[in-house]
């Protein structure tokens, strides 16, 4: 793949077990973690999106528009959008909660990535302001 878009975020914690009620623990958080991991590939377009989110993908099955609701042009724009605010916040991490914000998204405007990787991008920062109470502004999210 030439490029990744990762998304890594808060929802999940690595614990070190020191005893066997832990290890159970860290085996069960495991599965919940895999359980939670979106990834979309395409390899026409050498790009993908991993999202690894509690709750995304239970949210993603029961929230999100079809496939081809929304046009490649509308979801490229809010995207842009939030993908740009997203960055800032991840910059300035003494202003924004680091927890959310961990890292930057590498999401550059002039490569066309294909309708899923924008589609699964977009569903995930609906949720991601949705979940938390966050607005990154130009558009409301909406489901």
């Amino acid at each position: 793949m030439k490029r990744s878009i990762v998304l890594l975020f808060s929802g999940f914690l690595i614990l070190v077990a020191c005893n066997a009620s832990q290890s159970k623990k860290k085996i069960e958080e495991k599965s919940q973690l895999e359980s939670d991991t979106i990834r979309i590939a395409n390899k026409e377009i050498e790009y993908e999106v991993l999202i690894i989110d509690v709750g995304f993908s239970s949210w993603f099955n029961s929230n999100a528009k079809p496939r081809n609701y929304y046009s490649k042009s509308y979801l490229e724009s809010r995207n842009r959008v939030w993908v740009l605010e997203w960055n800032r916040r991840a910059m300035l991490s003494s202003q924004y909660n680091q927890n959310l914000y961990e890292m930057t998204i590498n999401y550059e405007t002039n490569i066309n990535y294909g309708y899923e990787v924008n589609y699964m991008l977009y569903n995930y920062l609906v949720y991601f302001q949705l979940k938390n109470n966050q607005k990154l502004g130009g558009f409301s999210p909406r489901i």
